[in-house]
């Protein structure tokens, strides 16, 4: 295992360090429990917009942190869920008296962690309301899920719903835009190599030269099929036919489509990969108004991609237009 760190269970701790170091102005840094915090959280009269999950994936969560996203993220170790005390610690540094949105992505510790801590919260009075992002088509269950994994739609419902909190938008409406994106986004990936966990100091599978798992999950899970490696085209193929499939989408429909990299996909391949899907969304009738490209949900070192597609309508194009000022997203 090859990477900068000092002791592997300190990664987390000095990463935070690191981050509070970096964004002195914009962010504050908390590390027992740990959570990082919008600088001029609580925001009076608006709803608190609160995720997190184990670490590995940044920028999600920490660094969509700020104005027009996310008010509080609470990391976990890597690949590992938040506790309920720190769940239930930031929403405490968040909430204003206006409520709390938790956005959970779809996985058995992060689901009853936050539920934990969100009744936790209630009991002390503060309204809550909970959406479970699981977008990804490839797998019904996993080990680590009831259902579909959450993956790369939690990032653009990350930005939508904290866009509506940002307008004012009470607890209810900001619920009820968060389930419709959730309704309306659909993800797939695949993966080239495996990610290296460091207190593991393995990769977490195998894969042959000539090999790439398709369907993978963001943890490293398995996927639908492991085949040998083709071309970009048939790639790009292979991940946006089951999307496409799964909602559906249909002619005339305006999208925004998510090219994500696992964490080590260089940009020339992942925009590469980008034409070729836009491409074939246009050779379905498809309207592509609202692109992502880059490494915005990782899994640590993985090189591999994702396409991730959200139906839109004029009040989600309007949402994700707004302002947006974060460490790892700004507009």
């Amino acid at each position: 295992m090859k990477k900068i760190i000092n002791a592997p269970a300190d990664v987390v701790v000095d990463a935070l360090r690191g981050m509070a170091a970096a964004h002195p102005d914009g962010l504050r840094v908390q590390t027992d429990p740990a959570f990082v915090t919008r600088s001029d959280a609580p925001v009076t009269d608006k709803v608190a917009v609160v995720s997190g999950g184990g670490s590995g994936h940044e920028p999600l969560h920490v660094g969509f942190v700020g104005s027009g996203m996310l008010d509080v993220a609470v990391p976990g170790p890597v690949f590992t869920s938040p506790t309920p005390d720190a769940v239930q610690a930031a929403i405490g540094e968040a909430d204003a008296g206006a409520g709390t949105l938790l956005v959970v992505k779809n996985y058995t510790g992060d689901v009853l962690n936050f539920e934990t801590a969100a009744e936790l919260a209630e009991a002390a009075g503060v309204g809550t309301r909970t959406v479970v992002v699981q977008d990804d088509v490839a797998v019904q269950d996993s080990t680590d899920t009831a259902g579909r994994r959450g993956v790369g739609g939690t990032v653009l419902l990350e930005k939508i719903v904290g866009a509506a909190a940002e307008r004012g938008d009470d607890l209810a409406a900001c619920h009820d835009i968060a389930e419709r994106v959730s309704a309306n986004v659909r993800s797939m990936g695949m993966a080239l190599t495996a990610p290296t966990v460091p207190h593991v100091g393995e990769p977490s599978f195998t894969l042959a030269d000539y090999e790439m798992e398709i369907g993978v999950g963001i943890h490293g899970e398995p996927g639908r099929e492991r085949v040998e490696l083709e071309s970009a085209d048939r790639i790009v193929r292979r991940l946006l036919d089951p999307v496409l499939e799964d909602l559906p989408f249909r002619e005339g429909d305006e999208v925004l489509l998510f090219t994500n990299s696992m964490g080590g996909t260089p940009e020339t391949e992942l925009y590469l990969a980008h034409g070729i899907a836009e491409r074939l969304l246009a050779d379905r009738g498809l309207h592509v108004s609202r692109r992502l490209v880059g490494p915005y949900i990782t899994s640590l070192e993985m090189q591999g991609m994702s396409l991730t597609l959200l139906k839109l309508d004029d009040e989600l194009r309007q949402l994700w237009d707004a302002p947006v000022r974060t460490s790892a997203l700004t507009w």
